[in-house]
């Protein structure tokens, strides 16, 4: 027995010079602690899931409106560019300003503005129109996003028959992506050619002239802008919508002649401005001709 211990002894002896003399020459590589050290049988690292498939009812919000000023030409307008692949087909999400309507039946409001609305409208007392005349219409109106969504609009006192028109436009399903009040800050920002708003009063002059438009009378609307723009000449407006130049291919929030929407503004007395030759204004439905 104690042979055999001697012997056993002797064996572990050599062992523990072999692995010291092993380490000179070997990089050790050190054991991971217990908290990293996963098990054989220990399933693969989990895969983060992919977003569930986009419907058409929720687009992919790609592109911030009015993020991107313009370099000016020298008529004050922002420089026409083509297009951002982002926008060649638009149907950008609408972002609520009012409370949506209940259910999906349309509802419209007809009543004088209210106080907090016109100080933030474009109304000063230098405009064409008093502020007793002009009107406060809610509508209900579809988005780009497929939901029902409420907008807000500024007419003339004998316009309210707009609200039947976005009735009509509301039945037929036509989307628009912005309905609202425009601002004093809007009137004044440096352009970004990427507007699309639906939208009636705004007090300013008529496009490259000192005269007022018809807009600063409240008896204009401007119908999802950025699909159906304006032209005169090189000028495009908004300034990147040269891809809604082409009415050949038609896509959602484009008017057409003889479509829902100049029919039901046609009923009412108004006429379009895309059936002017030039300038050929496709957003622009007036009761005064200009």
């Amino acid at each position: 027995m104690r042979r055999t211990a001697a012997a056993i002894c002797g064996c572990a002896l050599l062992l523990m010079l072999a692995a010291c003399s092993s380490e000179v020459t070997s990089t050790a590589v050190p054991v991971p602690s217990a908290a990293t050290v996963l098990p054989t049988s220990a399933p693969p690292p989990k895969q983060a899931t992919p977003p569930s498939p986009r419907t058409s009812n929720t687009p992919a919000v790609t592109w911030q409106v009015g993020a991107h000023p313009l370099p000016r030409r020298k008529d004050g307008f922002g420089e026409v560019l083509p297009t951002p692949p982002e926008l060649v087909n638009r149907a950008l999400p609408t972002h609520d300003f009012l409370p949506p309507p209940a259910g999906n039946s349309y509802a419209s409001t007809i009543s004088a503005v209210p106080a907090d609305v016109l100080a933030r409208s474009t109304w000063q007392a230098g405009c064409p129109v008093k502020s007793t005349d002009l009107r406060y219409l809610t509508m209900s109106f579809w988005g780009f996003d497929g939901r029902a969504h409420t907008g807000e609009m500024l007419v003339d006192q004998s316009a309210t028959g707009i609200t039947k028109v976005f009735g009509q436009l509301f039945a037929a399903r036509f989307p628009l992506e912005e309905m609202r009040v425009t601002s004093p800050a809007e009137l004044n920002a440096p352009p970004t050619g990427d507007g699309n708003t639906t939208s009636a009063f705004v007090c300013r002059p008529v496009r490259g002239e000192t005269s007022w438009s018809a807009h600063a009378y409240g008896l204009a609307v401007d119908v999802d802008p950025f699909c159906n723009p304006y032209t005169k000449g090189d000028l495009v407006l908004p300034e990147l919508a040269s891809a809604y130049l082409d009415r050949s291919r038609a896509r959602p929030g484009m008017v057409l002649a003889g479509d829902a929407v100049v029919r039901a503004f046609a009923a009412i007395g108004w006429s379009w401005g895309g059936d002017w030759t030039t300038p050929k204004d496709r957003m622009h439905f007036t009761a005064t001709g200009g």
